[in-house]
């Protein structure tokens, strides 16, 4: 037991190592001037909605906000009868100067139904610089202007973007998903890029139409479940570079209760355990104060362990607030400052989560139950089988309305 006690110490020494590298990286790239573009070619922000979550209309309000001279911004809803559709109405309202296209439709083609309602978006897209922005991202005034500013960077096939986490609630579900995006998700991104990876993160993806088309566009994408990784590998197929823009974005985590966390975190678990199982599993050492009080379990008690916990727990902390407080300057706010008492708590739960993404390939997204299937090479990811709806609620009180769009009316 006691060796076993030793090699668990040794891998809170490697995760704490991590920790102090993402730090530095995070200090880093906080560090780097913004870049104004040598040209503003007019963009397209696409939005795909479902549903109404917290913060979500302050959310893409922030979108509504951006300094860039000419962008439009299509907000896309498969249902009529969706509540978001009425926050999208009402921010086009609020800010009659944004150029705003809704488009409701309820075409189906395919389980992704993100990508299914990208597709049915992107006839209304009338410029050629495209950004693909999830529904719970908060961005700054100039974020359009620093992702074509990467864009503008010869070589450049795609650009994405970091992201934090910011809790929509008081209550540990939130602050434990916070803190996982902000401490151990967004400084492991940087540590990646540093090893030469370039990875597409989901939540920010601008490119050219002309690259859209030459990877074969967005149809390919509706079989698959990490569809941001499979268009970041075709886009590295043709030779182009994935960009990191000089900015950070920060998106909502709206979890109430720990089913809801859990559902959520699996379901990222899962879909990157199927894209890269010895990577994931490796993972593990990104989660020092686990391993600290593994070794304090296993070694009885033993002083040395107790110090190791302590100094492990100290680590983790002061590196938490180190990056918050580093990404002040680019966030324009202050990012979530996670209590202490919760760290060891949050690193257990995601080593548990490691664990459990490989009994089981189930994940639940937007209330549908999938099944995240394994492939070949540069299919991983997709989808076994077709969703399956867990159940779906209309919301009390909603008015009627037509809303006209391709030709069809719909109603709700």
């Amino acid at each position: 037991m006691i060796e076993l006690a030793y090699a668990l110490a040794l891998a809170t020494g490697l995760g704490l190592a991590q920790c102090l590298a993402g730090w530095i990286l995070v200090t880093r790239f906080a560090a780097r001037a913004r870049i104004r573009p040598a040209r503003l070619p007019p963009v397209t922000i696409l939005k795909p909605l479902c549903g109404d979550e917290p913060l979500l209309e302050e959310a893409l309000a922030s979108c509504c906000c951006q300094t860039y001279p000419a962008f439009q911004i299509v907000f896309g809803v498969q249902d009529a009868a969706d509540p978001a559709l009425t926050i999208a109405q009402r921010l086009r309202d609020r800010y009659p100067r944004c150029d705003i296209t809704i488009v409701v439709d309820d075409t189906q083609h395919g389980p992704n139904r993100k990508v299914t309602n990208l597709i049915n978006m992107l006839p209304s897209a009338r410029h050629d610089v495209l950004v693909i922005s999830d529904s719970d991202l908060h961005v700054m005034p100039d974020y359009l202007e620093q992702l074509v500013a990467a864009l503008e960077v010869p070589g450049t096939g795609l650009v994405t973007a970091v992201f934090i986490g910011i809790a929509a609630r008081r209550g540990w579900p939130a602050w434990l998903g916070a803190t996982h995006i902000s401490h151990v998700f967004l400084p492991g991104v940087l540590v990646a890029r540093a090893m030469r990876r370039q990875d597409c993160l989901g939540s920010t993806v601008m490119l050219r139409r002309q690259v859209l088309e030459e990877v074969g566009g967005l149809q390919p994408l509706v079989t698959q479940l990490a569809e941001d990784n499979v268009l970041g590998q075709r886009v590295l197929g043709l030779g182009l570079m994935i960009r990191l823009a000089d900015i950070v974005t920060a998106v909502t985590v709206p979890e109430t209760s720990f089913r809801a966390l859990w559902q959520h975190e699996i379901r990222w678990a899962r879909t990157i355990r199927g894209l890269v199982p010895i990577s994931h599993a490796v993972s593990t050492f990104q989660h020092p104060l686990f391993s600290a009080v593994m070794a304090l379990v296993l070694s009885g008690g033993a002083r040395w362990s107790v110090a190791l916990l302590a100094f492990a727990w100290v680590v983790r902390a002061i590196s938490a607030r180190g990056i918050d407080r580093a990404l002040l300057p680019k966030l324009g706010r202050h990012a979530f400052a996670a209590p202490y008492w919760l760290l060891p708590l949050r690193d257990a739960l995601s080593v548990v989560e490691t664990i459990a993404s490989y009994w089981s390939s189930e994940v639940v997204w937007r209330g549908h139950k999938l099944t995240a299937a394994r492939g070949t090479r540069g299919s991983r990811g997709s989808f076994a089988r077709r969703n399956r709806p867990i159940s779906h609620t209309l919301p009390e009180g909603i008015l009627p309305v037509t809303v006209k769009c391709h030709g069809k009316r719909h109603r709700r």
